[in-house]
């Protein structure tokens, strides 16, 4: 049984000279990732909804709003960076069998309290590599989804020992925020079951925002519960079950998180790679197309293959990235899928909606299996009106942690997701600053986001 003190006493063990190379590369790499993603999320209407709510009552504070001049406290920026960050659904996932959440969900967190205490490149790294380290435990030892929880309920925890590390808190205050975090912000599932809304794109963001509250309440003296794992009715008891974890200072779970090449769920990665490919070389035409069949694990059929509720009523964007039919027939149609597969003219198109009520989604044990050991397998079967039959099988996908996407490729994707609003000369100095983030402030970086 995991105690809270375990996570309290790791945190101020992470330090950025003991990170293997391969480690702080990696980090670099996620940061760029998710900066670029959170600019291409600029003036969505939900970010924007967000942006107006945490600008309501004023513009000032210690903390930027990325891609404003406004300011904002610790909190709210964490609130507005990290709805930037994820709303986009092209963020980075942790693969663990039971558990599939987004570390990203950290770094706007991690950003904005070492921003507020005026900390290094250095202390940004640790902070977000003790937030990949915590987050990659809880989901592969203590996933929740099966009994009902969202996966953020993982990154309040995550987020808060981040914000700890990023504040210098010692391991008894950082016991109490992440008693009051892990306490006061646990997320129902029934976010992403049913019919999906705007809020599936925002909940890790108000996680976030929880859990640098919660330490700086801690910060300033306040007691939280600091048995809240193995506490009588604690975390253990009623959210997770038992568990252990293994926390490693040299932050490697970092490796086990993938990049996604499509703005599409997680699980879709390599279905959409698959289909992508096959529209390709055989020259498919949509109209010619009779039906779409995938076989998929269980998780992927659960989540996005209509397990949850269906995903063939699709009219928003937040039901169109949640939904296998949807993604199938818009890669097949497009021969990619990226931001603009969401526009609201786009989706409500009828090739597109009529060809995916044709995709008919399976579970199949065998592939299940195979996620389990590491892969995403996807079996895809396109069958066209005159009775051809084309097929394509996919054990990964570029940017899984079997083939991940080295800096060529992250840096194309920052380049692709920032090009409408920055310049080629300040792109270049977003990506130096990430590259070189050592040697810089974390002011430096926050300045180039205004």
């Amino acid at each position: 049984m995991v105690e809270t003190q375990t996570f309290a006493e790791f945190v101020p063990r992470v330090s950025y000279d003991a990170l293997p190379d391969d480690v702080v590369d990696e980090l670099k790499k996620r940061v760029l990732d998710s900066l670029g993603i959170a600019v291409a999320a600029l003036d969505a209407e939900t970010t924007d909804t967000v942006y107006s709510t945490v600008t309501e009552y004023g513009t000032d504070g210690p903390c930027r709003l990325w891609g404003h001049h406004s300011r904002a406290t610790p909190d709210e920026a964490a609130m507005h960076n990290t709805t930037l960050v994820r709303y986009l659904d092209f963020m980075d996932s942790f693969l663990a069998p039971g558990e599939t959440p987004h570390p990203s969900d950290n770094i706007a967190a991690a950003i904005a309290c070492c921003e507020d205490a005026n900390r290094s490149g250095e202390d940004l790294l640790e902070a977000i590599g003790v937030a990949y380290e915590v987050q990659g435990e809880l989901a592969w030892n203590a996933p929740v989804r099966d009994r009902g929880w969202d996966h953020v309920t993982h990154t309040v925890v995550s987020a808060a020992c981040a914000a700890g590390k990023a504040y210098g808190l010692d391991a008894d205050q950082l016991a109490n925020a992440i008693g009051i975090a892990g306490t006061a912000h646990n997320a129902l599932r029934v976010t992403r079951t049913g019919g999906i809304n705007e809020w599936k794109g925002v909940a890790s963001a108000n996680a976030a925002r929880n859990a640098v509250y919660s330490v700086r309440l801690a910060r300033h003296g306040m007691d939280g519960p600091t048995n809240l794992f193995e506490g009588q009715k604690g975390w253990q008891q009623v959210v997770s079950g038992d568990f252990t974890v293994d926390l490693d200072p040299a932050c490697e779970r970092v490796f086990d998180t993938m990049t996604k090449r499509y703005v599409a769920e997680t699980y879709a990665q390599s279905a959409v790679e698959g289909i992508v490919q096959l529209a390709e070389s055989e020259d498919i035409d949509p109209a010619d197309v009779e039906r779409i069949h995938l076989d998929t694990f269980a998780g992927a059929k659960l989540i996005i293959g209509g397990g949850e509720g269906s995903r063939y009523e699709v009219e928003t964007k937040a039901q169109a990235d949640h939904s296998l039919p949807y993604m199938l027939a818009a890669a097949l149609a497009d021969r990619e899928l990226g931001i603009d597969a969401y526009e609201p003219e786009r989706i409500a198109r009828e090739d597109v909606q009529t060809l995916l009520r044709t995709v008919e989604v399976s579970e199949d044990d065998e592939l299940t299996r195979r996620f389990e050991g590491g892969e995403m397998p996807a079996l895809i079967h396109v069958t066209l009106k005159d009775g051809t039959t084309y097929e394509v099988e996919k054990a990964a996908f570029q940017g899984h942690p079997s083939d991940p996407m080295d800096w060529e490729h992250v840096e194309a994707k920052f380049h692709e997701n920032t090009r409408g609003r920055y310049d080629e000369d300040h792109r270049e100095k977003l990506v130096e600053t990430v590259l070189q983030l050592e040697r810089h402030d974390v002011d430096d970086l926050v300045a180039l986001l205004k």
